[in-house]
């Protein structure tokens, strides 16, 4: 038994689930695990395995040199691995009306959480089986615009609620200058391409950081939306890894579900949700909110693409290649709007312009 099963089933006998069969779920790219308890009555609950990382999340004031100083979480905002943020937001959106798992029991320090089971009917599977898509996607759509009406607070529980902000957002995309020419070695990104690439990214950056106004996700998508049909309204959408949460522009969490780094979504079901998000809120400038959207799309899917190169070249996990055709899909697609086209041009000048076709 390894000292961490042995922390496992500890807390486990200490929540009095000795006798709990123990079903291990598929794991995804982060150090996380995740196993279905099913009691002997045939009740279900989660738990929740995160060995703490050892990095250390952005301190609430640390300025931009500390945190290039502290490390890629600090520089990010991501919550290495750190339970205290997602025990903050699943209080903070059960407490809304929002489906998050409620907790039973924690260690935090010790990165162990036995949580609700909000059951398997992931998104992502449902339609996989032939659930129509367009019900599902609207009724995600629904959460975020209610989760957007409200300001966002600056904590979470015991967690602050940081901004996604322009160094973030930077070191995000710039990953994607650093691990595809590891990824595919005939790519150079010369000193000068570097030069421009971060000029041409700057000024959405700091637009994005302006406009940070709601609670984010941060990584919603089909696999982490689960439907609960037996529940009512936005309840019925259950919401899972959560833990990453910040403070952004409300296009993050609604470019994130609608041009999916892991599934096709059709282009008429994006639109039907785009239209159904500004009719719930409508005093959203349309034209504005969608320049910022195709925008830091963009932005994510050149991010993704980096995380991607980084899964399958550093960590082995090839199965991550399939996903990048479609995020090259994406970024073509909104790289043809107007106010890219400096950046279209980049991808052109520097050997892309294939990928983006």
């Amino acid at each position: 038994m390894t000292d961490r099963e042995d922390l496992r089933v500890r807390f486990l006998q200490q929540a009095g689930l000795t006798d709990a069969r123990r079903d291990p779920l598929p794991g995804d790219a982060s150090t996380r695990r995740y196993e279905r308890l099913t009691r002997t009555d045939g009740s279900t609950l989660m738990l929740m395995d995160q060995p703490p990382t050892g990095a250390k999340p952005c301190p609430p004031e640390a300025n931009a040199e500390e945190r290039q100083q502290l490390g890629y979480f600090a520089q990010t905002r991501l919550s290495a691995g750190d339970l205290t943020a997602f025990a903050g937001a699943a209080a903070y959106l059960s407490d809304r009306g929002f489906s998050a798992p409620r907790l039973y029991e924690s260690d935090l320090e010790n990165g162990l959480i036995l949580h609700e089971d909000l059951g398997s009917a992931l998104f992502a599977r449902l339609i996989e089986e032939g659930e129509n898509e367009a019900p599902l996607y609207l009724s995600a759509v629904s959460v975020l615009a209610k989760l957007h009406d409200v300001p966002p607070p600056a904590t979470v529980g015991d967690w602050p609620l940081l901004t996604y902000d322009a160094l973030a957002l930077k070191t995000g995309a710039d990953l994607f200058l650093e691990w595809l020419p590891q990824y595919d070695p005939s790519l150079r990104f010369s000193a000068q391409a570097r030069a421009d690439w971060d000029g041409l990214l700057a000024p959405l950056r700091t637009e994005a950081e302006a406009g940070a106004s709601v609670f984010i996700h941060r990584d919603y998508h089909a696999e982490n939306l689960l439907w609960l049909g037996d529940r009512e309204g936005v309840a019925r959408v259950g919401l899972i890894d959560f833990q990453d949460c910040l403070k952004a522009h409300p296009a993050w969490d609604l470019h994130s579900l609608l041009q999916d780094a892991r599934r096709d979504v059709s282009p008429q079901v994006e639109a039907l949700c785009l239209d159904h998000y500004f009719s719930l809120r409508p005093e959203q400038d349309r034209e504005a909110f969608m320049r910022l959207y195709t925008a830091l799309a963009t932005l994510n899917q050149a991010r993704i693409l980096g995380v991607f190169a980084r899964l399958v070249t550093r960590d082995h996990k090839p199965r991550y290649e399939a996903f990048m055709p479609r995020m090259w899909q994406h970024l073509g697609r909104n790289l043809n709007a107007p106010a890219l086209k400096g950046l279209r041009d980049w991808f052109i000048s520097n050997g892309l312009g294939d990928r983006i076709a």
